[in-house]
């Protein structure tokens, strides 16, 4: 028998199977599998207080993926609360809580508020932008990324995941600065920052410009980042970025992930979730494999 549970820093996961932050809504995707389906659900990014986002347009498609500044828009931790945790915790899947914010104070104040609820886990994005610190992305600079989890680590009651951003020269410094400041475990990659231009209109396609790129043609990126970390720290990773199949899950899982999450598959197919889920199954039924830790052994490095 097949075991595809998951040890996220004492939270076990019925499987590895997650959704990626800014591209799941309970509701919406819930008209097309049962979220019970999923080993973990990770909302999308919230904020101490509504954030409106960015202008439109602020989706693209692109060559093997899309382009997003959606700007984080969400209504607000508490709204959020009463309005759309009650409904995830209507299923037996985990539920973590992606947190955004514009300063230091923002973060605390999220987990602060969620600590006091029966989420599961924290996901802290430190791509945002430090506006204390002229927008600087708090995760490119390992000072502010192991400031930021310190703090947050101090007041939450949650475990914590904090998310990497690939827009750095090391992303290995930043995972070890983290790991030293207390997080439980460390999501990536982030959307790699992108632009696409209409030639015809002979302007960018996006209203902001400049946007976060994901898909199938950032995987390799991905792919390399999750090797990187599992060397440098000893901390649970969710891998991300391109995983559109099955094999994308063993992939990242040999890298040295020990869940993934599942993104931009979803918009072209509502219900690559549980395909790919299905998928790695039939994987591990083909090469006789009954657990994840198998499959992690069976690498040759």
């Amino acid at each position: 028998m097949i075991d595809l549970s998951v040890n996220l820093a004492g939270v076990i996961l019925s499987n590895p199977i997650t959704t990626a932050s800014g591209t799941f809504s309970g509701h919406d995707s819930g008209e097309f599998y049962n979220l019970n389906e999923l080993g973990a659900m990770i909302t999308k990014g919230v904020a101490n207080i509504p954030w409106e986002g960015n202008n439109t347009p602020r989706i693209a498609e692109t060559y093997g993926g899309m382009l997003n500044s959606v700007g984080l828009q969400n209504p607000g931790i508490d709204y959020f609360i009463k309005h759309e945790l009650p409904y995830l915790k209507a299923f037996d899947t985990k539920v973590i809580v992606n947190v955004a914010g514009r300063s230091i104070e923002d973060y605390c104040e999220v987990a602060e508020k969620l600590s006091e609820t029966d989420v599961d886990m924290l996901e802290i994005n430190i791509s945002c932008p430090n506006v204390k610190k002229g927008g600087i992305g708090f995760g490119t600079h390992s000072e502010m990324a192991a400031k930021v989890t310190k703090e947050v680590r101090k007041v939450s009651k949650k475990p914590i995941i904090i998310k990497l951003t690939p827009n750095v020269t090391d992303i290995t410094e930043i995972a070890k600065a983290v790991e030293a400041e207390g997080a439980d475990a460390v999501s990536l990659i982030n959307t790699l920052l992108g632009m696409k231009i209409d030639v015809h209109k002979r302007r960018p396609v996006l209203a902001n410009k400049m946007g976060g790129f994901s898909g199938p043609a950032i995987k390799p990126v991905a792919v390399r980042m999750v090797y990187q970390v599992r060397r440098a720290i000893n901390l649970p990773i969710i891998g991300l970025g391109g995983i559109m199949t099955g094999e994308d899950v063993v992939e990242f899982i040999m890298a040295g992930a020990d869940a993934v999450s599942v993104g931009t598959a979803a918009f072209a197919n509502p219900t690559a979730p549980v395909d790919i889920k299905n998928e790695l199954i039939a994987y591990m039924e083909r090469y006789n494999f009954k657990t994840l830790q198998e499959i992690r052994e069976a690498f040759i490095d």
